[in-house]
């Protein structure tokens, strides 16, 4: 049967699809304009307008957040007064002691008039925001937090030194080193949290209210139990709600009081829900009418259809309305919502963290080698006949030995360098769309060897679109677009999905919208329903009638009496869509009381983004391949495989838990596999355990509630964008922008972040093994050291110079990075050594009849001051690496610290009194009693120091060169225990079982476990 007779414009002849653009544009803006609000237009007329005017709401809420992630960080701590640094909680009332039982009588405001401001700020005393929140911690406490840990201890331990030895000098620097410390960590870590924070903020919920008897728009935050909530389709539950009436029937809500008053409402607990509706079709009829919404709970059940609901039915939090407009109650807070008590059973205990471990590891360390060159010195210090604090102002004495070993033994600045570094990269990351909720989670992330990402909105476009139509022999593709927007919803402001992506698909064919651009009317319009599974609409066009019919392939075949041939192809072509994991739906239409037409089939498919493709590779070649998780059929799974070039090893689910697999074959089939389909968020967890257990680092992607125990087990939980708050809560880094490549840059970048920690650590080992071995060396030998005060500012140039790596330009490795503490170990000592023994030579120079490096006059300490402090700072751009060129951050701050230990040497600042120094050997150069030291001998230190750097840079590229190095302390990705893994299984299959013989007494007896009990595992 041809399409309705109409004109169509003779230069687009030649593409039926396309059409002609210039007048297309002019019809969309014609309808574009159209006056009036869309719902006041009439049903053709508001199709086309919607049409044209359809704007994807993600794409456009993706500029707001990048405003939203630029503001001012301050706006994140308005919550209270700034002096009450002692509270923790955004109300002092809402205590953990409120159980989240809401009085009965705070229920029952008015639909029409809610509640008043009073009532809403008494509320919000008792239970606070409605919000899931982590704990708040103190930040007082966290300040004093920056003085605690193994090497803080010991420079504690300094300050107590300083002052038994009246050297109040030293004793104030190094109190100020502390506290300085202190003051940049803790503001670092506040400001990233800051900005974090405010990104938070900036996309809170909203949600419509009734207050005061006006209609409001909050943010979700805001409410209370009792507030009377708009829930409307398109937006997410934002709290737990009993619905009370359709928004446009407001006369129900006696009806409503009549239940309620009769206590005929349950506690709404979707667990219970299916059995309840279960026992009402024998109890009697407890919902009344038709369903009054429809909402989306597969993120907390499960279920991928959306759920009917009923007056007096709960509508959960984070649940998305799929259908329909009402009025609700909030019931409780979110705390108490299902959600919030999900959420809070996996934020368990804080535990130390693997960062945290290694740092400590590292301080206790140096900590034993202070102990161990001290107890040198003071052996040497015997041999030289030195006593235990005399003379008072002079460093040549057993506790100034200690002292002065006690602070350049121990890098007081490195847990606050590394905990800046993670705050700046935090910071930066939350910029990108990345909100890291756990600092450690960055070194997580750049370690990370295997990431499992979803399906869904990560790696597709979580968009239905329309593929390959197939167009019945002899029949226009733009006739069977038109019938088949004929044969759906024409309410624009509540289509679901395949109507939606069937109206808007028309874009693509201006022929179609010309046909729908005829007067045509709707008689009757038959929703999808599952008996006839399919959607049909009976229309009038020029005094014809036309039925058409939408809907499973089958069903609309069965409508017509085509030929065998063109049934066969139509099957054919229906059976191929299948296997490709294309949805189809079978279009064909009715003219008056002809035969029905068959016209074709569309395809619809979820299609990967456009960037994913390019991002996998990517996320390859960094050494992190990409196992896809899905819960959507094994076809769709393995198509989208196929259009990603995953890999084709994508197995069911069944397969990981009831193939009758176990052990090592198991472990095998999960570690190679490319993906599983049809998975339930128990799957997710197992092939976590699995794969972490083969000794790789995981990363999981989730958003659902039941996704929280993966998240938590994963070492990188990652929670997407569109997740439930309660899979944030378990996550260690929440993205709020879509897609795969997001989360390679936040790999990318976290790598660089541990590049510079990494860096910062081998330099600041290799730092104080230089002047351990140069002073002990030096005390033993020659009975000589550098004065304590001089000591002490070495010190504090070493911390002021390398704050600014947080700042500097690292690389990204191109694989897994590890901290290999054997290797950062024996690079440290060798460069220590090398350092050790640039100052030996300086210092042997000086024993030469000519001075050595001695120009014209100087002084030894002022002199040992300037080449240590210049070769010990230019060493961070050693261990940083040449791939990239240093932060103007990082140069600026080295060569002011550099400029400042110049004007020391120049001027003597703090170089004592010659006659305390011991000169044994005797030093022919000229020394000043001032301590002031010749330009030239200082250009000369400059030189020498430029020349021990390069030096040493020669050697550090040497070392790192050499491969069994380069390998030190790299764990084993994927290390295969056959014997444990196939114990384990064995052991899954067993059961302990309880019972009592014939005489009554109890035993208990190990046997096979039962296939039920399997399955329920």
């Amino acid at each position: 049967m041809a399409p309705p007779r109409t004109s169509f414009p003779t230069g687009s002849e030649k593409d039926l699809e396309n059409g002609s653009v210039g007048r297309e544009r002019a019809r969309s803006r014609q309808f574009s304009i159209a006056p009036g609000n869309i719902e006041d237009l009439d049903e053709y007329t508001a199709l086309q307008k919607y049409i044209s005017t359809y704007r994807d709401p993600r794409s456009a809420s993706v500029v707001g957040d990048d405003d939203g992630a630029m503001k001012n960080a301050a706006d994140a701590a308005k919550g209270k007064p700034w002096w009450q640094f002692w509270r923790s909680g955004p109300s002092k009332n809402a205590t953990s002691t409120d159980e989240g039982v809401v009085p009965d009588d705070w229920l029952t405001a008015d639909i029409k008039q809610g509640l008043t401001n009073a009532e809403v700020e008494n509320r919000r005393k008792r239970f606070g925001f409605n919000e899931i929140s982590t704990e708040k911690e103190n930040l007082f406490l966290k300040f004093l937090g920056f003085f605690t840990g193994p090497i803080l201890y010991v420079m504690e331990l300094a300050v107590v030194l300083a002052a038994g030895l009246r050297d109040w000098v030293d004793f104030g620097v190094i109190i100020a080193i502390l506290v300085l410390n202190a003051i940049v960590g803790w503001y670092q870590e506040k400001q990233a949290a800051d900005v974090v924070a405010s990104l938070k903020g900036d996309i809170a919920m909203k949600a419509q209210v009734i207050r005061n008897g006006q209609r409001e728009e909050i943010k979700a935050r805001e409410i209370v139990p009792g507030d009377i909530v708009i829930i409307e389709e398109g937006e997410t539950v934002p709290a737990d709600a009993r619905l009370i009436c359709d928004f446009d029937k407001p006369e129900d809500f006696a009806l409503y009081i009549e239940l309620r008053e009769q206590h005929e409402f349950g506690d709404g607990d979707p667990d219970e829900e299916k059995d309840d509706n279960e026992e009402e079709t024998e109890a009697g009829i407890k919902h009344q009418g038709t369903s009054i919404v429809a909402t989306d709970q597969s993120a907390i059940t499960g279920e991928s259809l959306a759920v009917d609901k009923y007056m007096g039915d709960v509508v959960y939090y984070t649940t998305g309305c799929k259908r329909g407009k009402a009025y609700a109650v909030a019931i409780t807070s979110a705390k108490h919502s299902f959600v919030g008590r999900t959420a809070s059973l996996v934020q368990g205990a804080k535990d130390q963290g693997h960062f945290k471990a290694i740092m400590n590891s590292i301080g206790t360390a140096l900590l034993v080698l202070v102990v161990f060159w001290i107890l040198l010195a003071w052996i040497g210090g015997f041999y030289h006949h030195l006593k235990i604090a005399t003379p008072e102002h002079s460093s040549i004495n057993l506790l100034h030995y200690a002292l002065i070993l006690l602070i350049v033994g121990v890098p007081v600045g490195l847990p606050v360098v590394t905990t800046t570094t993670l705050a700046v990269g935090a910071a930066y990351l939350a910029k990108q769309q990345a909100i890291v909720q756990k600092l450690t989670a960055i070194e997580s992330l750049a370690g990370v060897d295997v990431l499992c990402s979803d399906k869904t909105g990560t790696l597709t476009a979580n968009q239905l679109s329309i593929r390959e139509p197939y167009v019945a022999e002899g029949e226009d593709v733009n006739w069977m677009m038109a019938v088949a927007a004929l044969a759906s919803s024409h309410n624009v402001k509540s289509l679901d999905p395949i109507d939606k992506v069937t109206i808007l698909t028309l874009r693509r064919f201006p022929k179609a919208r010309e046909i729908l651009r005829m007067n045509w009317t709707t008689e009757k319009f038959i929703p999808f329903d599952p008996v006839s599974k399919r959607i049909t609409a009976i229309c009038h066009l020029d005094g014809d009638r036309y039925t058409c019919a939408k809907g499973a392939p089958k069903a609309v075949l069965a409508l017509t009496n085509c030929s065998k041939e063109m049934s066969d192809l139509y099957k054919n072509k229906a059976t191929e869509f299948a296997r490709r994991g294309f949805r189809s739906l079978g279009v064909a239409y009715q003219k008056n009381d002809e035969d029905w037409v068959l016209l074709g089939m569309l395809s619809m498919f979820d299609p990967p983004r456009e960037d994913t493709a390019q991002t996998i590779i990517e996320a390859q070649q960094l050494g992190v391949p990409v196992k896809m998780l899905t819960g959507d059929a094994i076809a769709i799974a393995k198509e989208t495989c196929r259009m990603l070039a995953l890999g084709t090893k994508v197995y069911n689910s069944e397969k990981l838990i009831h193939g009758g697999l176990t052990g090592t074959t198991q472990h095998d089939l999960v570690e190679r596999a490319d993906g599983f389909a049809e998975v339930f968020p128990e799957h997710k967890y197992q092939v976590v355990e699995m794969l972490q257990q083969r000794g790789h680092l995981t990363a999981m992607t989730g958003d659902g509630v039941n996704d929280a125990p993966s998240l938590k087990k994963a070492d990188c939980g990652i929670a997407v964008e569109g997740a439930s708050e309660a899979a944030q809560a378990a996550a260690d880094i929440v993205f709020l922008a879509p897609g795969l490549s997001t989360i390679v840059f936040a790999i990318k970048t976290a790598r660089q972040i541990f590049q510079r920690m990494k860096a910062y650590i081998q330099y600041r080992i290799a730092l104080c093994l230089h002047l351990e071995i140069y002073l002990v060396t030096s005390m033993i030998i020659i009975n000589e050291t550098l004065r304590v005060d001089l000591i002490v500012f070495l010190a504090l140039f070493a911390d002021l110079a390398t704050v600014a790596i947080a700042y500097d330009n690292a690389y990204s490795e191109q694989r897994p990075v590890e901290w290999q503490l054997p290797k950062i170990w024996i690079i440290s000592v060798i460069l220590g050594i090398l350092l050790a023994l640039a100052t030996w030579v300086i210092r042997g120079s000086m024993y030469l009849p000519n001075g050595g490096v001695v120009q014209n006059y100087g002084n030894v300490q002022e002199i040992l001051f300037l080449e240590i402090a210049l070769t010990e700072n230019w060493l961070i751009f050693v261990t940083r690496g040449g791939k990239t060129l240093p932060s103007w951050q990082l140069v600026g701050a080295i060569l002011g610290v550099d400029a400042l230990a110049t004007l020391f040497c120049i001027f003597g600042w703090l170089s004592g009194n010659l006659d305390e120094q011991v000169n044994n050997p005797v030093d022919y150069f000229n020394q000043r009693a001032d301590g002031w030291t010749d330009v030239v001998t200082v250009v000369v230190v400059w030189a020498y120091s430029i020349g021990v750097t390069i030096v040493i840079a020669i050697v550090y590229f040497l070392l790192n060169r050499i491969p069994w190095l380069d390998n030190l302390g790299r764990k084993v990705r994927s290390k295969e225990d056959t014997k444990i893994e196939n114990l384990i299984g064995h052991l899954s299959k067993l059961a302990l079982t309880h019972e009592k013989d014939e005489d009554g007494a109890e035993r208990w007896l190990l046997g096979n476990r039962a296939a039920d009990d399997s399955d329920d595992d």
